[in-house]
Order: C-alpha cells, then structure tokens, then sequence
C-alpha cells in the first residue's frame, strides 16, 4: 500500500499541482477571498489537479515504458495503469461538486480548465496547437477567482496574462522532455519548435510580467519596475548566454506569478 501511495504521489506530477494550487490559493487570498474559501479553492484546484496528473501518466504509460523513463512511477512498477485511471476517474468525479461548491459560473470555469487538461492528455498534446488548452485553462483562472469571490468577470489584462502564463508553463513543462517525446512520436507545438523552444519558452512569461505591471490601473511602483528589470535582465541573459540554464526561464515565472498575486486586489 505504501509503495502504490508513492506512486500516486509522483504520478501527479506534484511539481506543476502544488505549485498551481499553491498560486491560484494566493491570488484569491490577495483578492479577498476569506479563509474558508481559500481552503475550498485549494481543495478545488488540487482535486483537479490529481484528476489531470494521473490520467496523463495513465495514457502516457506505454509511451513511457518504451523510452524507459525513470522518472514515471509506472515504469519503475511502483503503481500500476489501471490504478491510475482509476483515481483519474474517481477525482474527475469529485472535483465536479467541489468546484461548484465555488458558485456555479466558478465552477463551470473550473471544469473547464480540467476540460482543457483532459482534451490535452487525450490527443491535442501532439498537434500544432498543444498550447491552446493552456492558454484557455490558464487564461479562465483569474475570472474563476473573481467570479467565486465577487461575482465578476477578471478583466481582460488578467485573463491575457494567464493565458500567456500557460503558454510559458506549456513549454517550460515540455523542453526537459524534448528528446523523449520525439523518440515516441509527440509532435506538439514545442517538438516542433525543436531546440528554439528553449528560447521561446521565456517570451510569453516576460510579455504576462509586463501586463500584470503597466495594464491595472493606478501608478507602476516600485516593485513593479523592479519587477520589469529583473524580467529585462534576465531575458538579456537568455539572449546573450545561448546555453543559459532554464533556471533562468523559471526565474521569469516566477517572477510572472509574484506579480499577479501583488494584482490579486485589482482583479474584483
């Protein structure tokens, strides 16, 4: 049992669902959200987040047993496919009440966002527009925080710098994984972008940076031109150093989901 607990805990892909539940749980708390609500938004986002992570690895496993890939727990025998699909299929159903729990148009645009995921673990990752569930699910994020806090739409800035947001999280997910993807047949939009990818993958995360600053209302401040110059600095780093690490590219993420939580008082 605790070996196949394991197993579901890394096949989750727990990087990408704590951060993501981690981020969308502050901008609502900036955003005013009370207590309990950020509990029922965490709850929200990692319910669908579980559903998302182990129907990737369950439709992925023979994919990734053929490239023997150490990192999947299937391959390493840890959980099996069908245990996968099963909790996939279990949290799909229970993230439909809990996101409703949210309000109705919150929830709707919730399970839209695991919509998007699902329709990309099925097939769209292989095809030119790989980064359009990104974009839509990441892009609706923002409004699923005001809708289930105030009632109201995010305003459009928000909603282009979350979709820029997933852009960028769709390539800086796929580049570590290039060479294995080609080798099993993915050809998304990253793949076929080949090594540029690596220098594509900052761009939508600088350009959401910059709309997160300058685009709400009132004065930039200073962390926001701090944030514009370190965004600056690092994409010349990029430009300059070929083979700068990716870190460097997370660093503009990072950067990218600090400001849009600072913002989270704009959004409502």
């Amino acid at each position: 049992m605790r070996t196949v607990l394991r197993g579901l805990a890394l096949a989750c892909h727990p990087g990408p669902t704590v951060a993501v539940t981690a981020l969308v749980t502050a901008v609502a708390w900036s955003a005013g959200r009370s207590p309990a609500g950020c509990l029922l938004v965490a709850a929200t986002i990692l319910t669908g987040h579980l559903s998302i992570g182990w129907s990737n690895d369950a439709i992925d496993a023979a994919r990734d047993t053929i490239v023997n890939r150490p990192d999947k727990p299937v391959v390493r025998g840890l959980v099996s496919r069908r245990t996968l699909a099963i909790g996939a299929g279990v949290m799909l159903v229970v993230t439909v009440p809990v996101s409703l729990a949210n309000g109705f148009a919150a929830g709707l645009v919730h399970l839209g966002f695991v919509a998007c995921a699902w329709a990309y673990n099925l097939g769209l990752k292989s095809t030119v527009v790989s980064w359009l569930p990104y974009a839509v699910a990441f892009g609706g994020l923002p409004s699923f925080v005001t809708l289930g806090t105030a009632r109201v739409w995010a305003p459009w800035w928000a909603t282009a710098a979350g979709a820029l947001l997933g852009i960028g999280a769709h390539l800086a997910n796929v580049v570590p994984d290039l060479a294995d993807d080609l080798a099993t047949g993915v050809r998304g939009w990253p793949q076929r972008l080949g090594r540029y990818a690596r220098l594509v993958a900052p761009l939508p995360l600088a350009a959401a940076t910059v709309l997160l600053v300058i685009a709400p209302a009132g004065p930039i401040g200073a962390v926001g031109w701090i944030a514009l110059a370190v965004v600056a600095v690092l994409l010349a780093v990029i430009l300059v150093w070929r083979n700068a690490p990716f870190l460097v590219t997370i660093a503009i993420a990072a950067v990218s989901i600090v400001s849009l939580v600072l913002r989270g008082h704009a959004l409502v």
